[in-house]
């Protein structure tokens, strides 16, 4: 099998993107305040945890010692590459996976937490991977959750659907810059708990990509 071949069966498949997403990860976490957000994104979770679209492992590092596994779901294979390497310096057992959001490859009712992170502007089907997500979640068990999507001023948010009609997707991974992300995990069933707006970078020129949300959902209990 060639390597073009093997690359066509890829569910998801941008490997100049995922470099160029590598190195801007690391820069994001030490210069911009993003390691930061993603200890607090972690903090509290503890039992067997699950997280959507892994990337490159940059969370790995910030799981708390309470936190019994992570399964790390990458569909993208330089991305799930460098997981593996992030997951050998964790603290906690990390196991990555390949799998989409839309079709988890896990079981029902398996996990004690969730978390999305910098993923739900790029999965293909939205609400399908929320459905999954809540599927394998626990009844009572949370969705933590660090993403950016549609900015609140009308001039931004029009600039913002230009462009995912455009080149940002075909750009950036398949990344969207418009998409709701609370209003879509409370339309998947879930409660939302805390949310907290971020802009990155907190200061200077804001980009389409700029305007985040950090925080908590939960599945209900009944």
């Amino acid at each position: 099998m060639t390597r073009r071949t093997r690359a066509a069966r890829e569910p998801v498949h941008h490997p100049l993107f995922a470099r160029a997403y590598a190195r801007m990860s690391a820069q994001a976490d030490a210069h911009a305040g993003v390691a930061r957000i993603r200890a607090e994104l972690l903090t509290g979770l503890s039992g067997r945890i699950i997280e959507i679209g892994a990337g490159n492992g940059r969370n790995f590092a910030h799981y708390p010692a309470a936190v019994a596994e992570v399964v790390a779901i990458e569909p993208e294979r330089t991305l799930r590459r460098l997981a593996v390497r992030a997951a050998l310096r964790a603290e906690v057992p990390v196991d990555v996976v390949p799998g989409v959001a839309e079709a988890l490859p896990v079981k029902s009712e398996a996990f004690d937490g969730a978390v999305a992170s910098l993923v739900l502007c790029s999965v293909r089907d939205l609400p399908r991977s929320l459905a999954e997500i809540h599927r394998v979640l626990r009844p009572g068990a949370e969705l933590r959750f660090f993403e950016h999507g549609l900015a609140p001023g009308p001039n931004m948010a029009s600039f913002q659907r230009l462009l995912d009609r455009t080149v940002w997707p075909r750009l950036c991974g398949g990344c969207h810059t418009s998409r709701d992300p609370v209003a879509a995990i409370e339309a998947a069933g879930f409660e939302l708990l805390a949310q907290r707006s971020l802009r990155l970078p907190e200061r200077g020129p804001a980009f389409p990509d700029s305007y985040c949300v950090l925080g908590s959902a939960r599945r209900p209990s009944v």
